[in-house]
């Protein structure tokens, strides 16, 4: 159904626009996405999908959507987040404590349907000590608009909480009357900010003292999974942290990281010492120029806000 000269138009379509590299090895996952979009929107040919690409946004991102893989889970690598509790969060502890205001800045860049997003706020909750004394944000972004008003909704079935211990179930969430889902905790719930973002753009998203981009870059070139990296050093602060999942790391690419062994997982932390090359960088948007229509953004976490 598909020809050769469409699947690459498609292929060098999706690349360009949203970084995602579909090789060849990936023609039989393509044709069949593209058929499934055509058969729901009674679209007759290869050439009218394009078209109709071409003309509208809207229909680009509907296709987009069947595209990217959304697999995600809470407390997905338990070895990263013993590392976020048992050693990153008590070192920016010490680091940031006698600091006015207190601030803790994270990016879950690429956070689909917001379990990962919601992970990282329930461990900060649980491991920072003297949590209700910081300003807390972590922005959560994805290409994804669907994904992002899932996650906004913070509602998930108890089969998709399996990862959580009962205590913490309780702790930070709450059934939803009349259905399997359970619902975040508002004081959870307010740490976290939801935004669009395309990672093969340029936006800059504010200094940040932690990064997760766990399998994202997996779909991107080399060169565009570098300047990525690139711009996530620039933008961590001083003594700050990445997160790559397991099969990414900075293999070939110049970023000035250090790695870091937490157990089983590997973390890539910025010296004391580096420079904030990224301030004010030229073109980019700042955290607070990402935003959304349509899609609320939560407020930093306020001092008297209990977290326990």
């Amino acid at each position: 159904m598909n020809t050769e000269i469409e699947l690459d138009e498609l292929r060098a379509l999706v690349e360009r626009r949203a970084g995602i590299h579909l090789d060849e090895t990936r023609d039989r996952f393509l044709a069949a996405r593209v058929r499934e979009h055509m058969q729901e929107r009674a679209i007759t040919t290869p050439g009218e999908l394009l078209a109709r690409i071409r003309k509208s946004n809207f229909e680009y991102e509907a296709l987009l959507e069947r595209l990217l893989t959304q697999e995600t889970s809470f407390f997905r690598y338990p070895s990263v987040f013993a590392a976020l509790r048992n050693t990153v969060l008590k070192e920016m502890h010490a680091r940031k404590f006698w600091e006015n205001p207190r601030t803790l800045r994270v990016w879950s860049a690429g956070c689909a349907t917001g379990e990962e997003a919601y992970s990282i706020a329930i461990t900060i909750a649980e491991a920072l000590m003297f949590v209700e004394a910081w300003e807390i944000e972590i922005l959560a972004t994805d290409i994804s608009t669907s994904a992002l008003r899932h996650a906004e909704r913070a509602a998930y079935p108890k089969r998709e909480l399996e990862a959580l211990t009962p205590e913490q179930l309780d702790a930070h969430f709450t059934r939803a009357p009349g259905t399997d889902h359970w619902q975040v905790r508002p004081r959870i719930r307010k740490m976290v900010r939801f935004a669009p973002m395309n990672l093969a753009e340029p936006v800059y998203a504010g200094r940040m003292d932690l990064i997760f981009c766990m399998n994202v870059m997996i779909y991107f070139t080399e060169e565009r999974r570098n300047a990525l990296l690139r711009a996530f050093c620039d933008t961590l602060n001083p003594g700050g942290y990445l997160v790559l999942g397991h099969a990414e790391s900075l293999a070939k690419c110049p970023v000035k990281l250090e790695s870091c062994r937490h157990g089983d997982s590997l973390l890539y932390r910025k010296s004391l010492g580096a420079p904030n090359e990224a301030a004010g960088a030229a073109g980019m948007k700042t955290g607070s120029e990402v935003s959304r229509p349509g899609l609320p953004s939560r407020p930093r976490a306020e001092a008297a806000e209990k977290l326990s």
